[in-house]
């Protein structure tokens, strides 16, 4: 008899899941780590040294212009110190290809500031980083408690994109791409000004709604 009861708790519990969004394989935890690591990485040995090792072949970033990170990075002399930063928020993809990462930096001469990292997870399951932006900021809000998560919510039976025909491979400007099963994407704008603008937008069911705006204002003359 309580087997039967079980079973019907089951049952009841499975049923009432099923009408919730589906999120699939996201796992935010991974990509916590991947950035925790990575500022590790930079503190043992070197700046500039764990950039190169933790970017994608394609991977951008802004100094202030977009710039290929592997062509800037090369051969890049290591600073005597290094930048230090902390996650304080990810987002992430239903089917968890593509993870971002949020928080705050310090430099060794005490300025502040805060960094977006958008992450990828590779064919090997490795994340690699394939955008770094982030700004100065004069006071950094307080760090908070814990590192807030938002997944995308996808439409349940949602598919990603059909691959393009063989015969043609569109590749996406620098600066601008999307998840695999398309739940998260991402634009940047730079204006002749140098100002910036980096927007990631998450799915919510049928809509998307933009989960993260990093506006940087033109560089003082």
């Amino acid at each position: 008899m309580k087997r039967i009861a079980l079973a019907l708790v089951l049952i009841a519990g499975g049923a009432q899941a099923a009408k919730l969004p589906m999120r699939l394989s996201a796992n935010p935890s991974a990509v916590v780590a991947a950035e925790i690591a990575f500022n590790r990485l930079a503190q043992d040995k070197g700046q500039w040294t764990a950039f190169r090792e933790t970017a994608a072949k394609d991977a951008v970033m802004f100094v202030p212009d977009m710039v290929s990170a592997q062509a800037w990075l090369k051969g890049r002399k290591d600073p005597p110190a290094s930048v230090k930063w902390q996650p304080e928020k990810v987002l992430m993809s239903c089917d968890g290809s593509i993870g971002v990462t949020t928080g705050r930096w310090q430099q060794p001469d005490g300025t502040q500031g805060y960094f977006t990292t958008i992450w990828r997870r590779d064919d090997k399951g490795r994340w690699k980083w394939v955008l770094d932006h982030g700004d100065a900021v004069a006071a950094p809000p307080p760090a908070p408690d814990f590192i807030a998560t938002r997944l995308a919510i996808c439409p349940r039976g949602m598919r990603p994109p059909p691959p393009p025909a063989a015969d043609v491979k569109p590749v996406p400007p620098p600066g601008i791409g999307a998840s695999e099963d398309g739940s998260l994407k991402w634009t940047t704008e730079v204006r002749a000004d140098k100002s910036r603008r980096l927007t990631i937008s998450l799915m919510n069911n049928a809509a998307y709604e933009e989960a993260l705006i990093n506006d940087v204002a033109a560089p003082a003359s």
